[in-house]
Formats: structure tokens, C-alpha cells, sequence
């Protein structure tokens, strides 16, 4: 059937397995803000709400940069440059996600709902940002960095202010790996004027700074543990990330 079909390809262009990644950033947030594990029926709905989140923010990405993506030589087989994907069955896509984001923050709390469409529109503007700021990068950090604060907040109903350094530590991590992508594009970026730190501090200098993002987020980090009290065994897991982003 050609429904199934567009679905299914959908689904492999913004790469929703990869849900699985954002995944453990929510249920930080989550297991924080219940002191353990929270109920059942609040995990199932922070499930349903990341990862219908995540599929609206992907493909309204590949939506708003299908033009980019076409004259990208790296990009240029994706689905929509490629036509494989219409704009119009990727867009109701993006609109059938973005309501079953909204249904799972009604299904939590009366706060959730509330604050759902401003995490929309968060997701959906970074889509922009490489057109006009080097800073996008920490945008789609923060994009991801809400993730544990909006669990937070589906676990209590209210918002607490420590939970926020895990939300910035989220966001200078994904803002490092993302300038580290975009290191791929520093060529293209310089010919089609968008914006990338990269682009404008070259490859190398691009590198010292995905460095100092990852330096930062390991002191949030710090700053967590010590925050919430966590712990030898929370102390030992940031000394490990540290060990790996030294690797």
C-alpha cells in the first residue's frame, strides 16, 4: 500500500529508531523528579511524547531544508530531494506527530499540556537557525536539552530549578557533536551562506570549541550531582563520560 509505504520511509528519512538515544536524557529528568521510578502510566506517556516529539522535529527539519538538502551533494538522496517523499505527505506527517505530542502532555498533567506547544515551537525553529546564527548548534541542544525538564515537569507538575542543569548539560553535549557534524559541510555552508561555527572559525578552531562545549557540560554535570545529592555512583558515571569524551 502506498500509505505504508511513505510511512515506512518516512520513518527511515528521520531515523526514529535513534529515539532510543534521547530517550535516557527524559528518563533522567523523570526518575529525578520522582525520586526513583515514576508510575507506570507516566513513563508510557513520556515514552509516546519524546519520540512523537522527536518524529515531528525530524521531519519538519527535512521539510524546511529540502532545498538545502538538495544542492548539498551529501544530502541530495534523501527523500524529499530525491522525491521519493512528497512535501505535502511528510508535512501531514509532521502535523499527525505533533498531535499525538500535544494528546501525551494532556494524558500527564494540566502543566504539560500548557507548555507543549512552546516545546513545539523550540523544536521546530531550529530548523531555521543555520540561516541566520553560527549558534544553531546550541539551539539543537537545547531542543534536546527541554527533554529532561519537561519530564520533570510531567512527573511533578511544577518545575524545579535544578533540574535545569541537566538541561544545559544536555545542550552544550548535543551542541558539541553538532558542531562536529557540521564540521562535514564546512565547504557548502561557506558557499550557500548558512550559519555554522565551523564556517566561520575553520575546522580546526571548530574542533577547540566542540571541545570547550563538552568541558562545560561535564561541570554542569558536576554541578547536578552535587545539586541533587546524588551521589559516588552518579560521581563515577560523569567521570566515565569524561573518559570516553577523552578517548
Amino acid at each position: 500500500m502506498p500509505l505504508l509505504h511513505n510511512l515506512r520511509t518516512t520513518l527511515e528519512m528521520i531515523k526514529w529508531e535513534h529515539s532510543i538515544f534521547a530517550l535516557p536524557f527524559a528518563l533522567c529528568g523523570a526518575m529525578l523528579g520522582a525520586g526513583g521510578w515514576p508510575t507506570a502510566h507516566q513513563l508510557a506517556w513520556i515514552i509516546v511524547a519524546m519520540i512523537s516529539a522527536r518524529s515531528a522535529a525530524m521531519a519538519f527539519n527535512r521539510v524546511a531544508d529540502a532545498a538545502i538538502d538538495a544542492a548539498n551533494p551529501r544530502t541530495r538522496t534523501r527523500a524529499l530531494p530525491a522525491g521519493t517523499l512528497t512535501p505535502a505527505f511528510v508535512t501531514t506527517f509532521v502535523v499527525v506527530s505533533s498531535a499525538i505530542f500535544v494528546f501525551a502532555a494532556a494524558q500527564l498533567n494540566r502543566l504539560s499540556l500548557i507548555l507543549s506547544p512552546i516545546a513545539l515551537v523550540v523544536l521546530l525553529l531550529y530548523s531555521y537557525t543555520k540561516r541566520f546564527t553560527r549558534w544553531s548548534h546550541l539551539v539543537l541542544g537545547f531542543a534536546l536539552g527541554i527533554a529532561p525538564a519537561a519530564a520533570w515537569i510531567a512527573v511533578r507538575g511544577s518545575l524545579d530549578l535544578r533540574i535545569l542543569f541537566l538541561t544545559a548539560a544536555v545542550t552544550f553535549w548535543v551542541g558539541g557533536f553538532d558542531v562536529l557534524y557540521a564540521c562535514q559541510d564546512y565547504e557548502f555552508d561557506r558557499g550557500s551562506n548558512l550559519h555554522s561555527i565551523p564556517r566561520y572559525v575553520g575546522i580546526r578552531h571548530a574542533l577547540i570549541v566542540a571541545r570547550l562545549f563538552h568541558l562545560v557540560m561535564l561541570l554542569l554535570l558536576i554541578a547536578l550531582v552535587v545539586t541533587f545529592g546524588l551521589g559516588k555512583l552518579a560521581m563515577a558515571g560523569v567521570a566515565l563520560v569524561t573518559l570516553l569524551l577523552l578517548y
